[in-house]
C-alpha cells in the first residue's frame, strides 16, 4: 500500500543520499494534490525533472509542449478523462510511455487501458517502491528504443521502415501506424522468423503478462496486417502460429 499522503515529505528537501540516478522528464496527471506532491518528491529523489497537472486539459498541453520522457496518468480527472488523454496523444502519433495510475482496477478498464496504448497499469492503493521500479522500467525500454535512430532501414515486400525517423511506407506511400503496433513489427522482424508467443510480445512491447490481455496482441497484430499485408486475410508477413503465436516472414513461401 502506498504510504499515506500526509506523510511523504516536501519535494522542497534536498535528496539526502546526495546522488541523481535519473535527469528523464516525468509529467503527473493527478488531481489528488498531496498524492502528486508525495509522488513528485520522490521521483525527484531518482533525479528526475517532474511537472504536474491537476486537470487533463492542463496534462495533455504539458505533455504536447514539453514532450515529456514519461506520464504517470489518473484516470479520473475534473475535466478530460485519463482515457480521453491517452487517446489523444497516441492519435498525434506521441509514443511517450504512459503508466495510468488509477483506483479503477475492474478488467474492462484495464483492457481498455492497453487497447489504448497505455504501458502500464497500476491501481491504488499501490506499492511506493513497485511503483518506481515500473518508472525506471519503463524509462530503460524508452531510451532502448530511442537507439533505434542509428539502426539501419527494414524491407520487406513492398514495405520500407526507417527506425531513424520512425516512419513506415507502402509501395511508397506513408503509412500511420499505433506506437504499440510499431514497436511490435520491430519485436517480431527482430525474431528473424523465430515464432513469439503472446505472453512474450506482451511482456517485450507492454512490459507486462496479464492472460486476460493477451487479446490486445492479436488486436495489433491485425492493424499490421490490415495496414502492411495486401491481403489482410491472407498474411504473408505477420503470419499466425496455431496455438503458439506469431511469426515474421520477410519472403514469403
Amino acid at each position: 500500500m502506498a504510504p499515506a499522503p500526509g506523510s511523504w515529505r516536501s519535494s522542497s528537501v534536498p535528496d539526502p543520499r546526495g546522488e541523481r540516478r535519473g535527469g528523464d522528464t516525468i509529467l503527473i496527471v493527478e488531481d489528488n494534490q498531496d498524492l502528486a506532491e508525495g509522488l513528485r518528491y520522490n521521483l525527484e529523489l531518482e533525479g528526475h525533472r517532474v511537472l504536474h497537472s491537476a486537470d487533463g486539459a492542463g496534462g495533455l498541453r504539458i505533455a504536447r509542449d514539453s514532450d515529456p520522457d514519461l506520464v504517470i496518468l489518473d484516470l479520473m480527472l475534473p475535466d478530460i478523462d485519463g482515457f480521453q488523454i491517452l487517446r489523444t496523444l497516441r492519435r498525434d502519433g506521441r509514443d511517450v510511455p504512459v503508466l495510468i495510475l488509477t483506483a479503477r482496477g475492474a478488467d474492462e478498464d484495464r483492457v481498455r487501458g492497453f487497447r489504448l496504448d497505455a504501458d502500464q497499469y497500476v491501481t491504488k492503493p499501490f506499492h511506493l517502491l513497485e511503483l518506481l521500479e515500473r518508472v525506471q522500467s519503463l524509462l530503460r525500454r524508452h531510451s532502448a528504443r530511442s537507439r533505434d535512430a542509428d539502426a539501419r532501414p527494414i524491407a520487406f515486400g513492398d514495405v520500407t521502415v526507417d527506425r531513424a525517423s520512425h516512419t513506415v511506407r507502402k509501395a511508397g506511400q506513408p503509412v500511420s501506424l499505433t506506437p504499440r503496433a510499431y514497436q511490435l513489427m520491430l519485436a517480431l522482424i527482430a525474431r528473424a522468423g523465430a515464432v513469439a508467443t503472446r505472453q512474450e510480445l506482451l511482456k517485450e512491447v507492454w512490459g507486462h503478462r496479464a492472460e486476460v490481455l493477451t487479446r490486445t496482441v492479436d488486436s495489433h497484430v491485425a492493424e499490421l496486417r490490415r495496414k502492411l499485408e495486401d491481403d489482410p486475410a491472407e498474411p504473408l508477413h505477420f503470419v499466425t502460429v496455431w496455438k503458439v503465436g506469431y511469426r515474421f516472414e520477410e519472403s514469403p513461401r
